[in-house]
């Protein structure tokens, strides 16, 4: 206690003893624990030009930290998202800008983890912080440069507020997103201008106005948003609770003074302003009415219900057919589980003839998981244009990964090209792979309208850049019209998998149309038939119209069944 506490109180003149006495045993107290800042910056290792990133900092106790810039035009935004009925499903990181970053910290040992999208190599290190001032400089790894072979990353499920986006999608080196602006959870009830319940992070680089209009916000030359895009998430009927699901409409031009359902007159709308439709989950209710009905152009072959924490989606509103075989872990699905139920829904749709691009999305901004876990590349060539981007993912000239990279051609031609057949003899196409990983891949596959065609075992060569490279060629051979594409399978040390999935190259036979499994084609009728009857008396005629001409499409596709 200081003295000048005991002259304040007036004690050293009127109790001179008991003055004396606390001043000795004052003596003997320790002197509190003063925090120290701790200083880092995030750099390439090679280059040494300071990158954004995604920092972790955890204390002994568990406790999760966050991070300041220390650039006056610099940034730093937290990131505190919980999956609620799971615990241990946790996302707290801050993404900070291409600036040195501080925080105060009390003496200790601290885990630190840095990663920066999906082409650098995670760093992790334990720190320990005395009573002084310490920096340290964090050197990321590039093991492989997407770039510089013209692919450029995105999602199309992103929940983060405009003005958040520069930082966010700098630190996760995402190229292209689609922030939801408008959006709706009733059934007929026109979409809101309200982007995220993401609370506001700081004003806006742009301006107050949360609809940007519908030209690409340019963050760099290569890092921009489409800023127009609806959500139709449908939670209640009428007042009720009665979930339909959701469907993403990006880059429009008009706002829409419409709800869903009906769906097909908005889809139209938006397809006239080349806007594309994007399907979300498989599992949503409504989902494969929505494929013939609205027209929907993209599916999510990785979807928000795949995280970097643990896996919190074990079940499904609607059920897998038995000829799925999906990993099972207790009372619901592992997270492989649950991705090869979308990768075998999607497979059913193309063998029906829809031909959906494949894409992949976060929710990042309402779930645990950072922006970009899951992405999708497109290939647009030497120079990068939102508008070439745009084309290439409605195309299908792409590849959706959470971890490897593939680059694969079926002769000459990149993912969503077309070939045209003719004749009864079967024809071989040569499918040229090249993988890099940046950990060991388990697999490589070759499929056939669904089926594994052909499975390669890794090679693994180390690159230059420190990837882990496989280059193979297979030849199928195709007899009947077809579509052919190729993943591979990279095991986590966790025991989890990340994929890397091409788009599909079609292949046309004498004009004939793909024929589906008779398993797949029942599966697709049961689920539309049970939505009917879900829907009866509950949604209005038209809505409930467009569920049955979607069954009388199925039905008919079912004549063509093998």
């Amino acid at each position: 206690m200081p003295r000048s506490a005991f002259r304040c109180f007036g004690l050293h003149r009127r109790h001179p003893g008991v003055a004396a006495a606390f001043l000795a045993l004052a003596s003997f107290i320790p002197a509190p624990i003063m925090a120290a800042q701790f200083n880092g910056e995030v750099v390439d290792q090679d280059t040494a030009e300071s990158l954004a990133a995604r920092v972790y900092l955890q204390a002994e106790s568990g406790e999760w930290l966050f991070v300041d810039s220390m650039a006056p035009d610099g940034s730093a935004l937290p990131y505190r998202e919980q999956w609620v009925p799971q615990p241990g499903s946790v996302e707290k990181h801050t993404t900070v800008s291409a600036h040195p970053f501080k925080i105060a910290l009390d003496p200790g040992r601290y885990e630190i983890t840095i990663e920066r999208g999906k082409e650098y190599l995670p760093l992790r290190r334990s720190i320990e912080i005395g009573a002084d001032r310490t920096s340290q400089i964090f050197r990321l790894k590039r093991w492989i440069n997407l770039a510089e072979r013209g692919w450029y990353s995105g999602e199309t499920h992103v929940h983060r507020r405009i003005q958040e986006l520069p930082n966010v999608m700098l630190a996760e080196d995402l190229n292209v997103a689609f922030p939801v602006t408008f959006w709706t959870t009733s059934a007929y009830a026109a979409p809101d201008l309200k982007p995220s319940t993401l609370r506001r992070q700081g004003p806006s680089p742009f301006g107050n106005r949360e609809d940007r209009g519908t030209k690409p916000i340019f963050i760099d030359d290569t890092h921009v948003m489409f800023p127009r895009n609806t959500e139709y998430e449908i939670f209640s009927v009428d007042g009720k609770r009665h979930t339909q699901g959701a469907v993403f409409i990006l880059n429009h031009k008009s706002a829409f003074q419409e709800g869903m359902p009906p769906v097909a007159r908005i889809a139209a709308q938006a397809h006239r302003e080349g806007a594309l439709l994007d399907l979300d989950k498989h599992s949503w209710p409504w989902a494969m009415m929505l494929v013939p009905i609205a027209k929907v152009d993209l599916y999510e072959l990785s979807n928000n219900s795949v995280w970097r924490t643990q896996f919190g989606f074990r079940g499904s509103a609607v059920q897998p057919a038995d000829y799925m075989k999906l990993e099972t872990e207790g009372m619901g699905f592992t997270e492989w589980g649950w991705l090869n139920f979308g990768f075998e829904n999607y497979y059913a749709l193309l063998n029906c003839g829809f031909r959906l691009a494949p894409t992949a999305g976060t929710a990042s901004g309402v779930h645990p998981v950072p922006l970009g876990h899951s992405r999708v590349y497109v290939h647009v060539g030497r120079t990068f244009t939102p508008d070439d981007w745009f084309d290439g993912l409605r195309k299908g000239r792409s590849f959706v990964t959470t971890g490897p990279m593939l680059f694969a051609k079926v002769g000459d031609r990149l993912p969503g090209e077309a070939f045209e057949q003719s004749g009864s003899a079967a024809r071989s196409y040569d499918v040229s792979i090249e993988s890099v990983s940046e950990r060991p891949l388990e697999r490589i596959e070759v499929l056939v309208n669904g089926r594994v065609a052909a499975s390669q075992k890794p090679v693994n060569a180390k690159s230059a850049q420190g990837g882990l490279v496989t280059e193979t060629t297979v030849r199928v051979p195709i007899a009947e019209t077809s579509w052919i594409a190729v993943r591979s399978i990279q095991p986590m040390p966790d025991g989890r998998k990340r994929f890397a999935h091409t788009a599909p190259w079609h292949i046309e036979v004498d004009g004939k149309p793909i024929r589906p499994r008779r398993e797949e084609i029942d599966f697709l009728i049961r689920r539309v038939a049970d939505e009917i009857k879900r829907n009866e008396g509950v949604l209005k005629e038209d809505a409930l119209a467009e569920f049955r001409e979607a069954l009388r499409i199925y039905r008919e596709i079912a004549g063509r069944a093998r």
